[in-house]
């Protein structure tokens, strides 16, 4: 068992990537708001915050996308980061958004046919 965990800035991307995680057997995802360390910080010297996207050409944004979601399968898994590559492109690109997969030892509060302990 597998927890990926992906942090998307496109409200965009985020949409599309959880219907498509539909298609290929990702049963649920949790998606939350949340903001980056450099947001929270730039907001107590705005100054700095205003230049940086002035000079970076960033678009600003205050809200990041975080998908949490428990995958069963090495299989799945693959696809869902095979689809999350298919919609954001290259998430390698500043501004686009990051990734994490993490091996998950044990998992309660899920349905039983759908997920059991990892060994």
């Amino acid at each position: 068992m597998f927890l990926l965990i992906v942090v998307l800035y496109s409200e965009t991307h985020v949409k599309e990537v959880l219907e498509r995680f539909v298609d290929i057997d990702v049963r649920g995802a949790t998606v939350i708001n949340s903001q980056g360390m450099g947001t929270i910080l730039s907001e107590e010297i705005p100054i700095f915050s205003s230049l940086r996207y002035v000079l970076s050409g960033e678009e600003r944004r205050t809200n990041n996308f975080t998908i949490f979601s428990a995958i069963k399968t090495e299989k799945t898994l693959q696809e869902a980061i095979d689809t999350v590559f298919d919609v954001v492109k290259d998430i390698n690109r500043p501004g686009t958004g990051i990734m994490i997969v993490l091996p998950v030892l044990k998992i309660y509060g899920l349905a039983e046919k759908n997920v059991k302990e990892s060994t």
